[in-house]
């Protein structure tokens, strides 16, 4: 059926290449699946563990969740921990070697204690997957944007998924959080010419008024006025991972992920569940959104410290 899903694919990696056809590679992975006009996208964190923001970047894509457990390793440890704190939709996928009772141990006491659990089967998660579709959001447009580069005759395209609303070509936005004002020249859903794209869709936009490398991976393309942007940040609702060893405190320095930006932050003035954040550059947020604190340097232990709700300006 028509419509659009973006769906991360955690904990083993190798999985999503039987459920579409490879297209990007970074430190994320994506593949592409367009059947009777519903479009699927799989995006996996190639570079995790060994690295963490692919992970939570995977996660702040994503409309659904796989959590594929073929075996029991400190990627699936940390999945689980990070996927605690995330409010995306989850199923338990099981690995033929792995037994429901030691599962059900690791996942107990945590959100995905309750998330639904189904045998790794390609054919019936290919039959799930075209039963998604990404939320509905009606509103300006928004369009969060993942990788971008320069193209001979083209100039700057950038990738990205319509978050909310609908986004024409030739309309003019903000790109947050900069200032800059850029122009959609065009827009291709799927390598196919369109001059719209709706809520929940995977596009490619070429962008008149900027430059590939004067934009950054989470950069937002919305009206003015549409997003909020800042570096001096109130946070409230801390909630901290329940297996992450370390203290916050004021003056701690970690990295603050919202939407798909990481950045440095340091955490002012902590006392739970409010505190005051400083990034060292601005970030584009909405008051309300979560946010996870993540603590790159941590070792042994997961290195998401916990989740927080962005008031607004600190």
């Amino acid at each position: 059926m028509p419509g659009a899903v973006t769906v991360a694919v955690v904990g083993t990696p190798g999985v999503s290449k039987e459920l579409g056809k490879k297209g990007t590679t970074s430190d994320l992975t994506l593949y592409n699946t367009v059947r009777d006009g519903h479009a699927e996208t799989i995006v996996e964190p190639g570079q995790f563990p060994d690295k963490f923001p692919p992970l939570v970047n995977a996660l702040g894509m994503a409309d659904q969740c796989l959590l594929v457990i073929s075996e029991l390793n400190r990627a699936v440890a940390e999945s689980i921990a990070t996927l605690e704190l995330v409010d995306v939709p989850t199923h338990v996928v099981l690995g033929p070697a792995v037994g429901e009772a030691e599962v059900a141990r690791l996942l107990k006491g945590g959100r995905l204690e309750t998330a639904p659990r189904l045998p790794l089967d390609f054919v019936k998660l290919r039959e799930m997957l075209e039963a998604w579709n990404a939320p509905e959001r009606p509103g300006p447009p928004v369009a969060v944007l993942d990788h971008v580069f320069p193209v001979k005759g083209v100039g700057t395209v950038a990738l990205g998924v319509v978050r909310q609303g609908t986004l024409r070509a030739h309309e003019k936005h903000r790109l947050w959080p900069s200032p800059k004002e850029v122009e959609v020249r065009s827009i291709q859903v799927h390598d196919v010419d369109r001059k719209e794209a709706g809520c929940g869709e995977r596009v490619g936009l070429a962008l008149k008024g900027v430059e590939a490398d004067e934009v950054s991976r989470g950069e937002t393309l919305a009206p003015a006025g549409a997003r909020s942007e800042g570096a001096h940040l109130s946070s409230r609702d801390f909630v901290k991972c329940r297996y992450y060893r370390g203290d916050l405190m004021d003056g701690i320095h970690l990295h603050l992920s919202v939407g798909l930006q990481v950045v440095p932050v340091v955490v002012e003035h902590f006392a739970t569940p409010t505190g005051t954040l400083e990034t060292d550059r601005p970030v584009v947020y909405q008051p309300g959104e979560a946010a996870l604190l993540i603590d790159l340097s941590a070792a042994p232990g997961p290195r998401i410290v916990g989740r927080l709700t962005l008031s607004g300006p600190a």
